[in-house]
């Protein structure tokens, strides 16, 4: 059996005291990869949530060699914010993380595999037409990954 992964997009609504709803889809990856606990953390135009074990490798990697990436390190490791996922599957995102992205209540997460991104919808609507626009220019680099020919 292959490794778990996080994988697809769903689209979400933030209650009025910041929770989310994780998808089961995702809990099960995250329950297969170690405990019920994410950690998230604000990354330019949306967040990251990051299985604790996946956080770590990347903490381990900056402190390894990261040493001219202060700023980034500063914004993104001191904006980090853990959440447990309640008896519901929900995740609480504090304000300080939905102001830093200006997250609004209609919210998309996105499967990146290792991590789950969560985007405002309307950032997200913006980044996915761009993406699609611009398939083309994808091309190359996917089939140097023998992924498209």
């Amino acid at each position: 059996m292959g490794r778990a992964r996080f994988r697809s997009k769903t689209e979400h609504n933030l209650d009025a005291k910041g929770r989310l709803n994780f998808p089961s889809r995702f809990r099960d990856v995250l329950r297969e990869l170690g405990p019920d606990q994410l950690m998230i953390a604000p990354w330019n135009d949306h967040l990251r949530a990051y299985p604790l074990a996946e956080w770590e490798r990347l903490e381990t990697i900056l402190l390894e060699q990261g040493a001219e990436l202060g700023d980034f390190v500063r914004y993104v490791v001191g904006g980090v914010v853990e959440c447990t996922l309640d008896k519901q599957g929900r995740i609480i995102l504090p304000p300080a993380l939905r102001t830093a992205v200006d997250l609004g209540q209609e919210v998309v997460l996105t499967g990146m595999l290792d991590w789950v991104e969560i985007w405002n919808k309307e950032t997200w609507d913006v980044k996915a037409a761009t993406t699609r626009e611009n398939f083309a220019e994808h091309k190359a680099k996917l089939a140097k990954l023998g992924i498209f020919s």
